[in-house]
């Protein structure tokens, strides 16, 4: 028996998915680009989430060149094998709303060193993400907030450097602006095997001053 990685609610007369973690596993096969009907990035699934909006008749639409196929059970009567198509981007009925293109994403610390493309945004080095911390640009102390604008990958010595300063006050200089990334973005900083497809119609959804279009550059 295959154990769903989803619970269930109702909207109107439509059983719908829902997701209980914001990254899923594909379990050997590629995550599928869930989209509202209206086109906007939605969430990645697996392809049992997407199977059963299939057999529900829940895909609105569906696009993409890098397809597979699932292969089911043989019936009785014929000796035939079942099977269903699926696309890698589909539109699901029922999931426009909150128009989440447009939402801010929750901020962590995995998204956050991505996004800053593991850079210390103050000695300009590269760090794996156990070696980073999250550094508030105004200090919560200070009445910083801990949203995207206020805060940069830092290494730890330069976080203990700058300590509860302002970068002007610690005479260090911020080597990036930091940003909010759109739900496109984020979407492609929390999978590390997007299809070409999928890159492609989420490229074209992300904000102009996007590191996924612009990679930091230092001079």
């Amino acid at each position: 028996m295959v154990r769903n990685e989803y619970t269930h609610r109702k909207e109107g007369n439509i059983m719908l998915a829902q997701q209980k973690d914001e990254t899923v596993h594909a379990k050997g096969k590629p995550l599928i680009l869930q989209l509202d009907v209206a086109g906007n990035p939605s969430r990645w699934i697996n392809y049992e989430q997407a199977a059963f909006y299939y057999a529900k008749d829940l895909v609105a639409w569906s696009m993409g060149a890098d397809g597979f196929r699932l292969h089911g059970g043989k019936s009785r009567m014929t000796g035939a094998r079942s099977f269903l198509d699926l696309n890698t981007i589909i539109a699901v009925r029922g999931q426009l709303g909150d128009k989440q293109l447009f939402r801010v994403p929750t901020l962590t610390n995995r998204t956050l060193f991505r996004r800053d493309q593991n850079m210390c945004a103050y000695c300009g080095d590269e760090f794996t993400a156990s070696s980073l911390t999250r550094d508030h640009i105004t200090p919560r102390s200070r009445g910083g907030r801990d949203v995207w604008g206020n805060v940069v990958a830092s290494c730890g010595p330069c976080n203990k450097l700058k300590d509860a300063r302002t970068p002007e006050e610690a005479h260090m200089k911020l080597l990036y602006v930091p940003y909010a990334p759109n739900r496109a973005e984020y979407l492609i900083l929390n999978n590390r095997t997007i299809l070409a497809d999928q890159m492609d119609f989420l490229k074209a959804k992300v904000t102009k001053e996007s590191r996924i279009l612009n990679p930091i550059k230092l001079s």
